[in-house]
């Protein structure tokens, strides 16, 4: 993990709004306690829609920076995307739901993509870069605790079991966001049991108006 990162809810300004957000994280160095409802110093603004057991720890990974800096003209470093922890090597095309992760004494499960909202526009003054996230497909993703731990910057994240028919967050992602008359892949990404209840609810919903 390149950075552990933690924020609570503060005031977002645009030109147009003013909102409550937890989105705006910074970077910590020393160990921060983990559990079943995120990480200790965190917070968050919407708790609908941004939090809850299945969202305890938000998942970006680095590589991405790069591609955003090119195409918007800014500089993104770690938490640019408001997230807990700052990786690399864990990219949407590979991680898939249900992945057991481990940091330290810390257990983690891969539950769903990171549903990009427009406070991550105000925050760098992009307003549609929720919807260019989606196209990109570089979302992160989220996990739910599974075993309690002090996590730090640094240490070292240990994949530990894998179901290989499990969707990835890519094929999530797709089904989502960019080919939803693809009713195979959206029934077997409902049938997946990690799925967050949320994510799955969603689907069921889409899946039903088309039958």
């Amino acid at each position: 993990m390149l950075s552990l990162n933690v924020g609570l809810p503060g005031l977002l300004r645009s030109a147009e709004r003013e909102v409550l957000s937890g989105i705006r994280k910074h970077p910590v160095a020393g160990p921060v306690e983990i559990g079943p409802n995120g990480c200790t110093g965190d917070g968050q603004a919407d708790l609908e829609n941004h939090a809850g057991p299945d969202k305890a720890v938000c998942v970006y990974a680095t590589e991405h920076l790069a591609y955003w800096s090119d195409r918007l003209g800014l500089p993104f470093a770690p938490a640019a995307f408001g997230e807990n922890f700052s990786v690399q090597g864990l990219a949407e095309s590979e991680v898939r739901i249900g992945d057991i992760l481990e940091v330290g004494a810390a257990r983690f499960q891969v539950t769903q993509p990171r549903g990009p909202c427009f406070k991550l526009g105000m925050l760098h003054g992009v307003p549609d870069l929720a919807r260019r996230v989606q196209e990109a497909g570089f979302t992160g993703f989220y996990l739910r605790c599974l075993a309690p731990g002090a996590v730090s910057a640094g240490m070292p994240i240990a994949l530990v079991e894998r179901n290989a028919s499990h969707p990835t967050i890519a094929e999530v992602v797709r089904v989502t966001y960019h080919d939803p008359d693809d009713v195979a892949a959206i029934d077997r990404v409902i049938a997946c049991s990690p799925l967050a209840d949320s994510w799955r609810g969603a689907l069921e919903r889409r899946r039903r108006k088309r039958a």
